[in-house]
C-alpha cells in the first residue's frame, strides 16, 4: 500500500508544497542562524535537531489526539501562539542585548565543543517550534488534504517523516552555508549585520504572531 502512496500524484504534490513550506525562512530559521553565529556549526545543528524533535512531537500530537484536543480546548492554538510570540520576542531582545554588549574586536567562530551552549541551542530550537502553532496547524489542516481516505494509517507516518526530514535538511543547509562562509562571518561587520538581521527578524515575527 505504501508503494501506491509514493507513486500517487497527490504525494508528489505534498512533497512540493512541503518543500516550499520548509524552505521559506521563518522563526526557526532565525533561531538556527542566531545559534550558528553564537556557537558555530555544532550549535546551529543542535538548534536544527531541537526543531526536528519539536516537529516530530507536533506530528505525534496531531496524529494521536490533535483534533480531540481542539474540540475540548478550542483556545489551545491561541495559547500556543501567545507563548510562542513571547518566546520569540525574548530571543530577539536577548540577541540585540548581546550585540550591544559585544566589544569592537573581531570575534572568531568557536572551535571548541561547548556542551552547555549546545544544550541551550537544542532547547531554543525545540521550544520555538513547540510554541509555533503553524506546525500543529500544518498537521491538523494541511496534511489531511493531501491524503486519500483509502490510504492506510501508515501513510500519515510517511508524510510526517518527509516533513521532519525536509525541515531538518533545510535548517542544516543554513548552518552549513554559514560554516562555509566562516571567513566572512568571523569578521565583526558581517557577523554583527547577520546577528542584527536575525534578532530583528525574531522581533518582527513575534509582533506578527502576537498581534494576529
Amino acid at each position: 500500500m505504501i508503494a501506491g502512496v509514493v507513486g500517487d500524484p497527490l504525494f508528489a504534490a505534498f512533497l512540493t508544497f512541503t518543500l516550499v513550506f520548509v524552505a521559506t525562512p521563518g522563526a526557526t530559521t532565525a533561531v538556527v542562524v542566531r545559534n550558528s553565529l553564537d556557537g558555530g556549526r555544532r550549535a546551529g545543528l543542535f538548534a536544527a535537531l531541537g526543531a526536528a524533535v519539536a516537529n516530530a512531537t507536533h506530528a505525534t500530537l496531531a496524529g494521536v489526539a490533535g483534533a480531540a484536543l481542539l474540540a475540548v480546548w478550542p483556545g489551545a492554538l491561541d495559547a500556543v501562539r501567545l507563548a510562542g510570540g513571547g518566546f520569540l520576542g525574548y530571543l530577539g531582545l536577548r540577541g540585540l542585548w548581546a550585540l550591544r554588549m559585544q566589544g569592537a574586536a573581531p570575534i572568531a567562530m568557536p572551535t571548541m565543543a561547548n556542551p552547555a551552549s549546545h544544550h541551550r541551542s537544542f532547547v531554543e530550537g525545540l521550544t520555538v517550534n513547540l510554541l509555533g502553532p503553524l506546525i500543529l496547524t500544518f498537521y491538523l489542516a494541511v496534511v489531511p488534504t493531501f491524503m486519500r481516505p483509502s490510504w492506510p494509517r501508515s501513510a500519515y507516518l510517511l508524510f510526517a517523516g518527509c516533513h521532519v526530514a525536509m525541515a531538518f535538511a533545510c535548517h542544516s543547509a543554513w548552518v552549513l552555508a554559514l560554516h562555509q562562509m566562516r571567513a566572512v562571518v568571523q569578521r565583526q561587520g558581517p557577523r554583527r549585520a547577520l546577528g542584527l538581521a536575525a534578532s530583528l527578524a525574531m522581533l518582527v515575527l513575534a509582533a506578527r504572531v502576537l498581534l494576529r
